[in-house]
């Protein structure tokens, strides 16, 4: 029952942890972005719906609120010495809030504020122009893209010239695909949508006959005001398409990022890959429980494909770098405000 649980769910936050909202409109939190923005989830936090922020004119962190518990979202958006300042004072204000998908520094002060740091998984980070796709390695990743050559498909970064119900009849035909059709998870990703954000870069792959085949978009990576590398956005594929199209269309992409002179690309967040210790006071239960999660062919067939997501971004051979989840107490209630907040249940 949709509606009792949205009713339950509005009396729980009424007795959460009051924090002040920080009333930044769409415009100032991207000007945050542009000057601080140098991570892969900064340009999520500033433009996805139904999220909240604390901070002030020179910088926030985003959350969301679910359970009665409030979740940050991925590192404070502010100028790097400021970030500590930022968490201590969210910390202290909104009453043991999580913090999720947060990089190590962030993670770091955290675990000196008395949380437990617990891996969540990886994010792959392509640097360029040192990463590119020679060698024996990368191989297959090669192979992909000549033989969509061969078979007449082609390749080009869409400069807002494709028409948009035909970007929706990819998405709905992918959205056929999934393990879970209703919805699209929410806060560690955001819905997608088929007109670009500012700012944001669109590749598509069409096919032999001019049809869309498969679409990736990506969120620029900001450094005082310049794009310094862009972050794997959405991904779309027509159910029909061949396995070589992602993996193409992602060199293609990466080709021409490397090109322009971008120093980074990141293919974002794997959850649940090499859970192993953090090296920072953690949960046993917790690191166990994401173990077992990532290893269990009910979860990857039933609910969310973690090891074929995995798989898929070790064929660029990135660098893997860690990503947290911390939490003061960590409680099976907390977990599943989470849950929820990601819709994953």
């Amino acid at each position: 029952m949709p509606s009792l649980r949205i009713y339950f769910d509005k009396i729980l936050e009424g007795v959460s942890p009051k924090v002040e909202r920080q009333e930044l409109t769409h415009v100032e939190r991207l000007a945050i972005v542009r000057r601080h923005g140098d991570f892969s989830l900064a340009y999520s936090t500033a433009v996805q719906a139904k999220l909240s922020y604390f901070g002030d004119a020179d910088g926030y962190i985003a959350f969301g609120t679910k359970m009665k518990h409030h979740f940050a979202l991925g590192d404070p958006v502010a100028a790097p010495a400021r970030r500590p300042d930022y968490i201590r004072h969210f910390v202290e204000t909104a009453g043991d809030p999580w913090f999720v998908q947060i990089g190590e520094e962030t993670a770091r002060v955290l675990a000196g504020l008395g949380y437990k740091v617990n891996r969540l998984g990886i994010d792959t980070r392509l640097v360029l122009p040192e990463h590119d796709f020679s060698g024996k390695r990368n191989e297959t990743v090669r192979y992909s893209e000549r033989w969509l050559s061969k078979k007449g498909f082609s390749f080009d970064e869409d400069k807002r010239t494709i028409h948009l119900d035909e970007i929706q009849r990819l998405s709905n035909n992918w959205r056929g695909d999934r393990i879970v059709k209703r919805w699209e998870m929410g806060f560690l990703n955001r819905p997608f949508y088929d007109q670009l954000g500012t700012d944001m870069r669109r590749f598509v792959l069409h096919g032999p006959d001019g049809d869309l085949i498969a679409l990736l978009d990506f969120d620029p990576i900001f450094r005082d005001g310049k794009v310094i590398g862009y972050t794997t956005a959405f991904k779309r594929k027509h159910i029909d398409a061949s396995p070589h199209a992602e993996i193409g269309l992602t060199k293609f992409a990466v080709d021409r990022f490397r090109e322009e002179g971008i120093s980074v690309v990141t293919l974002g967040l794997s959850p649940l890959v090499d859970v192993t210790q953090s090296g920072f006071a953690e949960s046993d239960f917790w690191r166990n429980t994401f173990q077992r999660t990532y290893s269990s062919p009910w979860v990857n067939r039933r609910r969310f494909n973690l090891q074929g997501q995995a798989a898929f971004k070790r064929r660029f051979h990135g660098v893997e770098e860690p990503v947290y989840v911390a939490f003061r107490k960590g409680t099976y209630i907390e977990m599943l405000g989470l849950l929820r907040l990601v819709k994953a249940i």
